[in-house]
């Protein structure tokens, strides 16, 4: 099978137009099925695993949640001040959780670095309920190794990833599995935050987790948020940088989302046209209750496109001898989510 599979891919080299008729018909195929990896992670979990039995917290924590008072719990909390998490989710064109740019990697050692209290988790892929890169999968792994090869050299290797990526970016979105996969992605999120530094959970201390996603990472991130809140004694802020989400999940249970839009970007407006719960006139969704309320804002970030050297973690130059990925770090800094007061 796998040498089958290595002599379609060798042919394909041979020319765009064949990548693109094979990328097309495997996607259709992909895009009927995608579900079904999704509700085949979810069977394999227990009900504990994601927090049906105990609605505080996933099993991964309970260990820490049952010592919290003990004695030298208390010192282990007394000489690991760290108490925030920076929760990373990139846009659909990344192929894995240990694919970050060299803006985005510096982005967030940025941020660490002026916030000491916090530590960084850039080692999640969003656009798996299982957070699994696309080279872990069985069946379709050869395919995408193979587009991820192609990255930069040929189109259709950028856009066979972006339209995989975009169906699942549509599962988090979707009435029927979108729950299943935003559990997933929540859990995977508490596991590295607790690998990164173990959450130590306390009644009277909200951990703060600041979830920040670009491009369709930030609607992953809205759609996590529930059952992180639900899961932990957190206070929850979502950012994103450029993303595109609706107005239905996750803006009741976060303390705070503010929206970054650069400029340039053409991309970011296509949530607020195509999604009715941002429309102004849909008053009783998510999204409308938290701006009326005050806890959504959209701020401009500068002349950003939606990605590339001239994008939110663009390394080009562009303006007063600051680089893109400069000018939304200082936009970053900039808000309150790093005081402990809620109000926006």
């Amino acid at each position: 099978m796998l040498k089958l599979i290595g002599w379609i891919l060798i042919w394909l080299r041979g020319g765009s137009l064949k990548l693109l008729l094979i990328a097309g018909t495997i996607l259709i195929v992909w895009g009927i099925t995608a579900p079904v990896g999704t509700l085949v992670w979810w069977l394999g979990q227990s009900a504990e695993t994601l927090g049906f039995k105990n609605k505080n917290l996933p099993e991964t924590l309970r260990s820490n949640s049952r010592n919290i008072e003990t004695p030298d719990a208390k010192l282990v909390a007394k000489s690991a001040p760290i108490n925030c998490y920076i929760i990373f989710l990139p846009g659909v064109g990344d192929f894995s959780a240990d694919e970050l740019t060299t803006g985005e990697a510096f982005f967030l050692k940025s941020l660490v670095k002026v916030h000491p209290e916090c530590v960084a988790v850039g080692d999640i892929f969003p656009y798996s309920a299982a957070n699994k890169s696309l080279g872990g999968q069985r069946f379709f792994a050869p395919v995408w190794r193979f587009a991820e090869q192609t990255k930069g050299k040929l189109i259709s290797g950028d856009v066979l990833i972006k339209i995989r990526n975009l169906w699942r970016f549509a599962i988090s979105l979707d009435y029927r599995y979108g729950q299943v996969y935003n559990q997933g992605i929540a859990t995977a999120i508490i596991e590295r935050m607790e690998a990164k530094h173990p959450i130590l959970v306390s009644p009277n201390q909200p951990v703060k987790i600041i979830l920040i996603g670009t491009s369709g990472g930030a609607q992953v991130a809205l759609g996590a948020t529930p059952y992180l809140k639900e899961w932990l004694n957190a206070q929850i802020s979502v950012v994103s940088v450029g993303g595109v989400f609706s107005g239905k999940v996750g803006f009741n249970a976060a303390d705070r989302v503010y929206h970054l839009r650069g400029s340039r970007d053409p991309i970011e407006d296509i949530g607020g046209l195509v999604f009715p719960s941002r429309w102004q006139w849909q008053v009783n969704s998510g999204f409308n209750q938290a701006r009326k309320q005050g806890r959504y804002a959209e701020i401009i970030s500068g002349p950003h496109k939606h990605d590339g050297n001239q994008g939110y973690f663009g390394e080009d130059r562009a303006e007063n001898d600051l680089t893109y990925v400069d000018l939304i770090l200082q936009k970053v800094n900039q808000l309150p989510i790093w005081r402990d007061r809620k109000s926006p």
